[in-house]
């Protein structure tokens, strides 16, 4: 796929952005009133932007603790989240 300079690049876009812009592609393809030269250029974006939310989501797993809490249910300390 060429990508349209007029598109911000996939990899600098936020989360927040690209899942917007992914639900706004999402709407066009299923009205169904694109032209089909469109649709697929608009479902590859759409594929790289899911995978781009993919690894956001996964990036920001990583960076989540679990809070340890003692039999009193005081906080004792942080432990990273399992993602497996």
């Amino acid at each position: 796929m060429t990508h349209d300079s007029s598109e911000p690049a996939i990899g600098d876009l936020s989360f927040e952005t690209a899942l917007k812009e992914l639900e706004e592609i999402v709407g066009r393809l299923e009205r169904g009133d694109v032209p089909l030269e469109e649709s697929i250029k608009l479902y590859s974006r759409g594929e790289a932007l899911r995978r781009h939310c993919d690894r956001l989501l996964k990036s920001a797993e990583a960076k989540v603790e679990k809070i340890q809490l003692s039999e009193e249910g005081a906080a004792t300390g942080t432990t990273p989240l399992d993602v497996d």
